[in-house]
């Protein structure tokens, strides 16, 4: 059995050491060992349109038509998305879309999903 702690955000046994920092393998969620628990609040907390978090890893649909800046592209609602990281700023998810590639994009348009 591992001597690593659980991990604070989903109490999951299933963590493993990532060079300083300490990572679950069900939630994606790093932290630094040792680290108080307030660290914790100190995360970027994100909401999906409908009010549910949203964490790395998680997938998502779009629920509104969004135009590509700087290209003619449409991304079309329904259109699947993987959040890489949760990040500060106005474009607050940066995310793999399928058929078109990374990109950042507003959590107010996605939806969280169960299904991959």
């Amino acid at each position: 059995m591992s001597d690593l702690p659980p991990c604070p955000n989903c109490q999951s046994q299933f963590v493993y050491a990532d060079r300083e920092f300490l990572v679950c393998s069900e939630c994606a969620h790093e932290w630094k060992p040792g680290g108080s628990d307030d660290q914790t609040e100190d995360l970027t907390k994100v909401k999906d349109a409908n009010g549910n978090d949203l964490y790395a890893g998680d997938n998502a649909t779009l629920i509104k038509d969004l135009k590509v800046k700087g290209s003619s592209s449409v991304l079309k609602i329904g259109t699947k998305i993987k959040i890489n990281r949760i990040v500060d700023g106005d474009h607050n998810i940066d995310c793999r879309v399928d058929k078109i590639g990374e990109m950042m994009l507003k959590s107010e348009f996605v939806k969280k999903s169960n299904g991959k």
